[in-house]
């Protein structure tokens, strides 16, 4: 959970005319907007002596006090029958494929119950019934993480003592994650290695970039697997592993070559494809409602046993079908 300590902060005149929602989320880096707006809701920021609004215009000159964490109802994840793929499980562990579009777990920006359903946690819960507490009662048995529109492989912890030494192989760069991605135009060389930090975009603060100085260290290897022309244009099919688990680091990295992936709207990639100008052929435009982006490959070594595990999945169907109809 985000924390907020108290603070005060004073307003030059040139943030004169910024909402105090938005001047507060470039002062508090640590902290997302939808995490400001509940201090302020809950008069735990005052301007001036006094509570104020999100959307309150400020003058410049104000002096504003942030005085700490929110109030906030302890939540857990509750069990939920959603289908699951397990390609293997054990008693310490399980290896499972995440579809995508589902979140791994509940967000902090809503309600408890629109936050806490439909995630990998709560079918984890209702499978396997116990799991590792390590990681809280918002995530158990969670040891690394997929974004929601990313598909492939995870390991899931049982119980703490799996949990422990899964992370410690994770923190430690001894787990291998190979991904397959679609990307837009053709990369020039056939293998590279991406090394830019990664920081929170302070404008969206959705997003991650590589354009701020002092982010996390973030390794990322590509290989070409295959350049294709289409009527739709040039687009690179890669494989790549990443050394770090920064948050979006493969979408990141692509996109800061000017090559994002296939889908992925959010780092510059269109909703839709249309055919050249220069085709023959009368096309329909192309769509992806999901990131071509694939954990392809998982190993590592099993917590009990220290055996090297090593698995693998093939991309799902949406993204092969795509494939056939680029061609």
């Amino acid at each position: 959970m985000q924390e907020c300590q108290k603070t005060s902060l004073s307003v030059n005149d040139d943030q004169a005319g910024r909402r105090l929602d938005q001047f507060l989320a470039t002062q508090l880096p640590d902290i997302s907007r939808a995490r400001v707006q509940e201090l302020i809701e809950q008069n735990k920021v005052l301007v001036n002596g006094g509570a104020a609004k999100p959307s309150l215009r400020l003058r410049g000159g104000e002096q504003i006090e942030v005085l700490g964490e929110t109030s906030r109802p302890p939540l857990r994840a509750n069990p939920q029958d959603i289908p699951l793929d397990i390609v293997y499980e054990d008693a310490d562990i399980a290896v499972l494929e995440k579809p995508a579009g589902m979140m791994v777990h509940a967000g902090a920006g809503a309600t408890d119950s629109e936050r806490n359903r439909g995630t990998l946690v709560n079918a984890l819960l209702f499978h396997f019934k116990t799991l590792s507490a390590v990681g809280g009662e918002l995530r158990p048995g969670i040891v690394h993480r997929l974004d929601k529109e990313t598909s492939g492989l995870m390991v899931v912890a049982k119980n703490d003592v799996a949990h422990r030494k899964l992370a410690a192989q994770f923190s430690s760069r001894r787990v291998k994650k190979t991904y397959i991605a679609l990307v837009h135009r053709w990369v020039e060389n056939d293998r590279g290695t991406i090394s830019s930090s990664i920081s929170r975009d302070l404008v969206r603060r959705t997003r991650m970039t590589t354009r701020r100085s002092g982010g996390r260290e973030a390794i990322t290897h590509y290989e070409v697997q295959r350049r294709i022309s289409s009527p739709y244009g040039k687009f690179t099919l890669l494989r790549l592993h990443i050394e770090t688990g920064r948050t979006h680091q493969i979408r990141v990295h692509m996109a800061s070559l000017g090559h994002p992936v296939v889908g992925d709207t959010a780092y510059g990639a269109p909703a839709e494809i249309p055919p050249g100008s220069h085709s023959s052929l009368s096309l329909p435009t192309l769509s992806l409602p999901r990131n071509f982006l694939h954990a392809a490959e998982l190993e590592f070594g099993h917590p009990r046993t220290g055996e090297s595990l090593r698995f693998s999945r093939p991309l799902p169907e949406p993204l092969e079908q795509f494939l056939e109809r680029l061609r």
